[in-house]
């Protein structure tokens, strides 16, 4: 397996990162408008380090199914383990906090 990624590979990455930035928003939209861009690109950044990184030098034979030079189990895994915390640690961040206490009855 090579270190390069075809367009088609990475065309997947980018539906894939986009479709969790989608629903990200959805779920955890609260926080800020910008959350679908900012689950994107982290799974983006995962899943393209455990792809040509972390699994890099392993062979065709090892490693399944290949898109183009995108390992892409590998890549799901690489999205979900950065992405997940840096959206959740996002929203925590984020999230409204409230100025005054519940009034009481």
């Amino acid at each position: 397996m090579s270190f390069d990624m075809g367009p088609t590979g990475i065309g997947w990455l980018i539906v894939i990162s986009l479709l969790f930035g989608v629903i990200t928003q959805v779920v955890l939209g609260a926080g800020t408008r910008w959350m679908w861009l900012i689950g994107a690109g982290a799974w983006l950044i995962g899943g393209l380090f455990f792809s040509e990184v972390v699994f890099g030098t392993f062979t065709e034979d090892e490693i399944q199914p290949i898109i183009d030079g995108l390992a892409l189990d590998e890549s799901l895994l690489g999205g979900l383990l950065v992405g997940v915390p840096t959206v959740l640690l996002t929203w925590y961040v984020t999230r409204q906090r409230r100025i005054h206490p519940p009034i009481a009855h």
